[in-house]
């Protein structure tokens, strides 16, 4: 049925009702989803060579950690770069970036109506709203006047929720750098990847130590991604246009390491054949970056304590001392007070560098990233290995979800870069699909696919966390129709008969599953 102009009228008052909200943008996509009837929709920031999904709504959960790059997904492009509503042909050889995302959609993958909304502010293209129907002519009772409209109305929604939610990072930031703050600040946070509480306490509060130069200290778990949060800081800093200089601490042998970080002249010692600049005279009125500083030998922590208190360097063999502006980020996954409290390092130093302390929270406290991280880490690797698509199946994201991942970020992300090279090699499919097969985790992993088997008889014991109703039935269908086709010795007929299903809509099934 046709829009009428009340009907505009509402979901215009609809959309913008929402903007004050916290899930402003769910908020809005839940509108258009509604009152443009569609099987499943996106809603996407546009970010100059890709999309970043803001909100999605029939899509499966991880991609709202995908990146979509245009030259990678000719869909999104054909939407960046049409300057109007693109409607696709059901019968379109572009390939669709939900493709294998979207539940239910079964075997007819490119048989659906597909529409493209490019929202513009002032004429400069901000997002997109990419909505999908299994029918293939479900969308046909729209106008493309309609369409615009529709698409007007949500540019002018997301804009308003883009410039509220600049507002609300600008209150708590140094107003002296307004105008490179959210050029930075949306840059450095590309790699940040999480939507838990914990994260949006920790780019809070990266947001805030930015602006300032005070010296921070990062601690946290290995593989939490401290050097991330050193690179974001220093991104939405002043100096962000100056070096950023990493050192690793523990990796720096202790004949070398007062060179390293202050340089020598010509001849200082024996092999000295030049002079050498160290990290602090190459980050001046820069960042540098102390990684593992736990590790610094004592004898050199009363030289970079010499230098965070009066700014002056002397190379070796040099007479002469040097003058540098430096901010310095450390980061270890020590517990420094016990370090300074048995002796290992300076409290004075530790009292200097922990001006501004950040915990990076471990993988297992932030409920729900892992899955967006997944969606992140799968699309690279979708990319790197040239796949026109790649998916994660229900059980393979109900291991991630349960795993404790004590290597946390850097894990999971190696173990999804092998589980996806498996998948390929395994696979003939043009969707290509991690199964939980391919994950060679802790013995706790193995534990866990046992769990997920042994518990199947009740569903409700089923080891379910941070899944959708849709995956979590998934997962029930998957681990029943496993049984029942063992029970039968692997006779599809007999498992058919078995389940009380037509045959024909069993394979089917178990194809979408993954089952086949």
């Amino acid at each position: 049925m046709a829009l009428s102009q009340s009907d505009l009228t509402r979901l215009a008052l609809d959309i913008t009702s929402g903007l004050a909200s916290r899930d402003r943008f769910s908020s809005l996509l839940n509108t258009l989803r509604k009152n443009l009837h569609c099987d499943a929709a996106a809603l996407l920031s546009y970010n100059g060579t890709y999309f970043t999904p803001l909100a999605i709504n029939g899509l499966h959960d991880d991609v709202l950690g995908r990146r979509f790059m245009l030259d990678e997904h000719p869909r999104l492009e054909a939407i960046a770069r049409a300057g109007d509503i693109v409607r696709f042909p059901a019968d379109s050889e572009l390939d669709d970036p939900y493709d294998g995302l979207i539940p239910n959609q079964q075997d007819e993958l490119k048989v659906h109506a597909c529409i493209g909304l490019p929202l513009f502010a002032e004429e400069r293209l901000i997002g997109a709203v990419t909505i999908d129907g299994f029918d293939p002519m479900q969308f046909d009772q729209f106008t493309d006047f309609e369409l615009r409209s529709i698409s007007a109305i949500a540019a002018v929604s997301l804009n308003n929720a883009l410039m509220m939610e600049k507002l609300e990072q600008r209150a708590v930031r140094d107003q002296a750098h307004r105008s490179d703050a959210d050029h930075h600040s949306r840059h450095s946070e590309i790699d940040l990847i999480g939507q838990s509480s914990l994260m949006n306490a920790l780019k809070q509060e990266i947001s805030v130590v930015a602006k300032s130069d005070l010296n921070v200290l990062i601690s946290g778990d290995t593989g939490t991604g401290k050097e991330l949060v050193a690179r974001s800081i220093h991104g939405q800093s002043s100096r962000s246009n100056k070096p950023l200089v990493y050192l690793n601490c523990a990796a720096l042998p202790e004949s070398v390491a007062e060179s390293e970080l202050f340089g020598h002249v010509k001849g200082a010692f024996t092999g000295a054949i030049g002079h050498r600049r160290g990290k602090f005279e190459m980050a001046d009125n820069g960042t540098l970056f102390l990684d593992e500083i736990g590790e610094l030998p004592l004898a050199l922590q009363a030289k970079l304590l010499r230098v965070l208190q009066y700014g002056d360097i002397q190379k070796i063999g040099d007479d002469h001392s040097q003058h540098v502006d430096v901010r310095i980020i450390a980061a270890t996954n020590k517990d420094l007070k016990t370090e300074v409290m048995e002796g290992r390092f300076r409290a004075d130093l530790y009292h200097r560098l922990s001006v501004f302390p950040i915990l990076v929270p471990p993988l297992r406290e932030r409920e729900g990233d892992i899955t967006v991280l997944s969606g992140f880490f799968v699309e690279r690797y979708r990319q790197k290995l040239g796949l026109k698509h790649l998916k994660l199946s229900p059980s393979s994201l109900l291991l991630l979800n349960g795993y404790h991942w004590p290597g946390n970020v850097r894990e999971l992300d190696h173990a999804l870069h092998r589980a996806a090279i498996l998948a390929n090699a395994h696979t003939e499919d043009e969707i290509c699909t991690i199964k939980p097969q391919y994950f060679e985790l802790a013995g706790e992993m193995e534990g866990l696919t046992g769990q997920a088997q042994t518990t199947s008889n009740s569903p409700s014991m089923l080891p379910i966390k941070d899944l959708s109703l849709k995956m979590a039935v998934d997962e029930f269908q998957s681990d029943y129709i496993r049984r029942v086709l063992a029970n039968n010795k692997g006779n599809w007929a007999a498992t058919a008969r078995g389940l009380k299903l037509d045959p024909g809509n069993l394979h089917r099934l178990a194809k979408r599953l993954g089952l086949k």
